[in-house]
């Protein structure tokens, strides 16, 4: 049975593990978690004289470094002077040479957000009128690449490391102690505890370079490494270090000296590495919690330690499962794994489970904010999936459950001999043995007695010499045989073993488990990298106000979404139109990817319809001036009104929609 079920483990973690990996190549670059809430002078804005700055407002704070902002005029040239420096809150500027001429200027921005997630972007604004420029902005992205691909890979493997080495330890500890001296639960939680290890020195190479220029080269520099190091991330990533320091002295006295005590003497050492496992768990939980979402935002003095608490109960149910796992299929028959220990882990399972439930609950009002950020933004999708997972992975847990209390009845009810019809069956055919050999002893000793005993005295003289050798041959022979019958009693032990349907039960549903639970972390990972609902809805409503302004200030702002159909067909159309009045208008479009960032279509058109009078369409065809931004100049509207403003967008040859909206002009 085990030679069946061997294929099936194998075939499922190759299948959690494509599934696993097409999560993380759907993931892209990681969302920004710090928005532009504003700028001066405004995106696309075209102004009569040069600034003497250029300021952009944040949705939150960030760290800058002295290329954070740049501007460049349209050859390409950098136009700023000095460091960019905090005005007020959360509005940095970098002061402009002077005498600039005119012509269309592209601002630059490379910040991290004060959750540690990088940001980058660009636009423009013009001096005097709009002008043809060298400098792309299609390509200001942070977090992408290479680097951000490890650096992903890096986090999942880090919080993957962290829930094995602590679930494991705990399974341990508080549901198995004599799973102390099985090597299979020893080579478990070691390993995480090195995945945990190499990861942390991983993200801590990565950082500079994820954060900066995204070059793999850039990895082993050592100046970044120091600039690193002074951060808030560098600082966590460092003391996770040293506490890993103190998890490995933990692991050497659970697996040694702890494994090799007495009952009773384990007793007294339990509380204490209990004690000093919590400390050192909630030290590591809390290198992430104080560098990342819980460390910024809506009540971070309550977030951190709920963050903390939250990733503790993950550690203690996911990683206590995988342990589970490990001791179902690897506990060797001498020490197996009773119904008592697993019924002990389903009970710490269901009090990690309430709390990841109450924990959950406030980290996801505290990170959407809304009930229309579940469905209206990605971190909310993600979440909902989230959420969908932990309710398959329950409904799972609840079928372990009810095997684990089949598997608890079959030890109570039954006496102790027939409770473990391996440990019986041995006996009953130890106790035949020894009864049925003395008997053939007999029968053969009594059939040639006078015989052997005539030849004995001639004999016993030729074999005296002899004996030594002998007796040492048939000692040797003898342990061999008894190492080749222990080998078949414990397979046979094993066998009858895996056989109990109970038990073959618990093994099947605890690795259904196991395979959500790998997808469920690959998934947790993503959301860590994702911009919460409530800071991205907040940075919209920040946008709107912005255009609301503009447009009382004489200024018509529209923003529109198509979708083409076709491959890389969806994005966001923005129309902007300057003063929206009767006469001649300054018009400029911007065509964004749905995460704000520029690109270059085939067309874009536009036409202005006044349905009410019947006028129109008056069709309009931009020109391009750098990568997702077009314009023109000396739009005409004849008269005031309700104009319904259509865009046409061609993505491909043949790829092609319009979308439109009405807006009171004039």
């Amino acid at each position: 049975m085990t030679q069946t079920i061997a294929p099936r483990v194998r075939t499922l973690v190759l299948l959690l593990l494509a599934a696993t990996g097409l999560l993380f190549a759907g993931a892209g670059p990681v969302s920004a978690h710090a928005a532009v809430t504003g700028s001066a002078p405004q995106q696309g804005a075209v102004v009569d004289k040069a600034p003497t700055q250029v300021s952009l407002t944040f949705s939150e704070k960030v760290a800058l470094s002295d290329d954070s902002l740049r501007v460049l005029d349209p050859k390409g040239k950098r136009v700023d002077r000095g460091d960019p420096a905090n005005l007020t809150g959360t509005t940095y500027a970098v002061k402009l040479h002077g005498g600039l001429p005119d012509g269309t200027y592209t601002v630059t921005y490379q910040v991290v957000s004060e959750d540690s997630h990088p940001v980058a972007g660009a636009y423009t604004f013009s001096i005097g009128a709009p002008s043809q420029t060298t400098v792309s902005v299609s390509g200001q992205t942070a977090g992408g690449g290479v680097v951000g691909t490890l650096y992903g890979f890096g986090r999942y493997v880090s919080y993957a490391g962290f829930i094995v080495m602590v679930g494991g330890a705990a399974f341990v500890l508080a549901c198995w102690q004599r799973g102390a001296g099985v090597r299979a639960l020893q080579r478990l939680t070691v390993s995480g505890w090195v995945a945990l290890t190499a990861a942390t020195l991983g993200l801590l190479l990565l950082r500079g370079s994820y954060t900066g220029s995204g070059k793999v080269g850039d990895v082993f520099d050592l100046d970044l490494l120091g600039q690193v190091l002074q951060t808030k991330t560098g600082a966590a990533l460092v003391s996770r270090l040293l506490l890993l320091a103190a998890a490995a002295l933990f692991i050497a006295v659970l697996f040694g000296a702890y494994e090799k005590r007495e009952d009773e003497e384990k007793r007294d050492l339990t509380f204490g590495l209990a004690v000093g496992g919590v400390v050192v768990s909630a030290g590591l939980a809390a290198s992430w919690a104080m560098s990342e979402h819980a460390s910024t935002g809506l009540q971070a003095g309550i977030a951190m330690p709920v963050d903390i608490i939250h990733l503790l109960a993950v550690a203690g149910w996911l990683g206590g499962l995988a342990a589970l796992l490990v001791a179902l299929y690897r506990a060797p028959a001498e020490t197996p794994l009773d119904a008592l220990a697993v019924r002990r882990f389903s009970r710490l399972a269901f009090g990690s489970v309430l709390a990841l439930v109450a924990t959950g609950i406030y980290q996801s009002w505290r990170q959407l904010g809304s009930w229309t950020a579940f469905t209206d933004t990605r971190y909310g999708q993600l979440l909902l999936v989230k959420i969908g997972l932990v309710a398959v992975l329950v409904g799972i847990a609840w079928v372990s459950r009810r095997w684990t209390g089949r598997l608890a009845e079959a030890v109570v009810v039954k006496p102790r001999e027939e409770s473990d019809p391996v440990a019986a069956a041995d006996t009953v055919a130890d106790a035949d043995a020894d009864e049925k050999e003395p008997a053939r002893a007999g029968a053969s000793g009594s059939g040639s007695g006078s015989a052997s005993a005539g030849k004995g005295a001639a004999a016993s003289g030729k074999k005296g010499a002899a004996g030594a050798d002998k007796a040492d041959g048939e000692s040797e022979r003898a342990a061999q045989l008894a190492r080749q019958q222990a080998a078949i009693d414990t397979a046979r032990r094993k066998e009858r073993r895996d056989a109990d349907p109970n038990r073959f039960g618990l093994r099947r549903s605890v690795l259904a488990e196991a395979g959500v639970a790998v997808v469920l972390l690959a998934v947790t990972t993503m959301l860590t990298s994702t911009e919460p609902g409530r800071t991205e809805e907040e940075a919209k409503a920040a946008t709107s106000a912005s255009a609301a302004d503009a447009s009382s200030a004489g200024a018509l702002t529209l923003d529109m979404s198509f979708d083409t159909g076709g491959e890389d067909g969806k994005g966001v159309v923005r129309v902007d139109l300057d003063p929206a009045r009767v006469g001649g208008n300054e018009m400029h479009v911007y065509v964004q990817r749905p995460n704000g960032r520029a690109f270059d279509i085939p067309e874009v058109k536009v036409a202005f319809t006044l349905e009410s009078q019947d006028i129109g369409p008056l069709p309009v065809v931009p020109d391009h001036i750098t990568t997702g931004h077009w314009s023109a100049s000396g739009v005409q509207i004849p008269m005031a009104g309700e104009w319904k403003v259509s865009v046409t967008v061609r993505t491909s040859d043949i790829d092609q929609t319009t979308v439109s909206k009405n807006a009171q002009i004039g």
